[in-house]
């Protein structure tokens, strides 16, 4: 038997070959997902996520804030322009 044969008899069976491909993913995704590496690493990602996320809403904050600081000192400098403007 030549490849040819060998690739046309798997080709006649593709269905079982799946159905078996997918029940081996199946089990290595389970064994990878329950070692101890990867849930170390998927810690380690969730925390630089979270860390992450916590940088960002303190940057926004900032942001609202300086951005606010920036509304009060323009509402002012517009009053005392009127004021001024209506004391002449």
């Amino acid at each position: 038997m030549d490849h040819k044969e060998i690739i046309g008899k798997c080709m006649e069976h593709k269905h079982a070959l799946i159905f078996a491909a997918g029940i081996a993913t199946a089990i290595v995704g389970k064994k990878v997902i329950e070692s101890k590496t990867f849930k170390d690493t998927a810690t380690k990602g969730m925390a630089t996520v979270m860390s992450a996320k916590k940088d960002a809403e303190e940057a926004f904050q900032d942001m609202k804030e300086n951005a606010e600081d920036i509304i009060v000192d323009a509402n002012a400098e517009t009053k005392k322009e009127i004021y001024v403007e209506s004391k002449e």
